[in-house]
């Protein structure tokens, strides 16, 4: 996809983070936005920040768990625009701890929103988009799925996060050769960040009412969580690079897209592991301190 201005992108989880660095920059190349959010106050704030400098905006709330949000959000953008162009499937939670101690109502939620989501959106936005194309010769589009770093290693307290983010990568890897298959115009990309400074941190602020945990947060994903604030407050690379990235990976039609390219080596590192059937390397070899800090919170050390 090599053209903006004047096509149609619909953002989900765009009232802040990468969505709304997406949506930011897509105003800035001429494209109408179609933004979606749990976030009623910060999607609005987003969405009149936008039309103030002149963007055509949609702003819906949906809940990227369900589907009929999902289905709601793409006739909205239909009836607005009459086309989507492009499509950032972006919404996402965090949550930690040992994996055994997550509850069900964790999974639910995870998984609702990092996977559901993204299912939801490719499976309602895709038909749609290969309409669109049928019906103009010069049609161009993209998909962008927000995965992660956990999607290609699988560190410790981050088991319901890195399932999620795995099944990303691979059902983005599957639909990139779908779409292939059919000689379709529309690309794909998979977004793997690391340590960026996004809300994903407070994301538990916002978790709904049907899957709030019925007991109190164990040591462990107490751990987990201020190991995790520390590691999203201190990084470097900003929300806006990864979405500058993510654009130049969509005009170069480029599938994989880091924002952290120098940390590959521990991904490497697995990938070796899985050939050779070595056991798994410790994905925090190159930061063994975040390691140290957890074992020391699970021992109780340092409280």
């Amino acid at each position: 996809m090599k053209n903006f201005s004047g096509r149609v992108a619909v953002i989900t989880g765009a009232a802040s983070g990468f969505g709304k660095e997406f949506a930011l920059l897509g105003a800035s190349l001429g494209m109408k936005l179609v933004l979606a959010d749990v976030q009623k106050e910060a999607l609005d704030a987003t969405a009149n920040e936008l039309r103030a400098s002149g963007a055509e905006v949609v702003a819906q709330l949906c809940d990227v768990r369900k589907a009929e949000q999902i289905e709601a959000l793409a006739q909205a953008a239909m009836n607005a625009f009459g086309a989507v162009h492009l499509v950032f499937n972006n919404a996402g939670v965090g949550a930690g701890g040992l994996v055994w101690e997550s509850s069900q109502a964790d999974w639910e939620w995870v998984l609702g929103v990092n996977l559901w989501g993204v299912i939801h959106g490719v499976r309602v936005f895709t038909p749609i988009m290969l309409d669109c194309a049928k019906k103009d010769p010069s049609y161009e589009g993209h998909i962008v799925n927000t995965a992660s770093m956990a999607g290609l290693l699988n560190p410790p307290t981050m088991g319901i996060y890195n399932v999620s983010k795995h099944a990303v990568v691979s059902l983005s890897e599957t639909l990139y050769h779908d779409l292939s298959l059919v000689e379709a115009p529309i690309g794909a990309s998979v977004l793997c960040p690391y340590f960026v400074q996004t809300g994903i941190s407070q994301s538990h602020r916002h978790r709904p009412d049907d899957v709030q945990p019925a007991d109190k947060p164990t040591v462990s994903q107490q751990i987990s969580q201020t190991v995790l604030e520390k590691a999203v407050s201190s990084g470097k690379v900003t929300a806006n690079e990864v979405a500058q990235r993510t654009f130049d990976a969509i005009r170069d039609g480029t599938f994989y897209i880091y924002s952290h390219p120098g940390s590959l080596g521990n991904v490497q590192r697995r990938m070796e592991d899985i050939l050779a059937g070595r056991n798994p390397s410790d994905p925090y070899e190159s930061v063994p301190h975040v390691r140290e800090k957890l074992q020391a919170g699970l021992k109780g050390e340092g409280q």
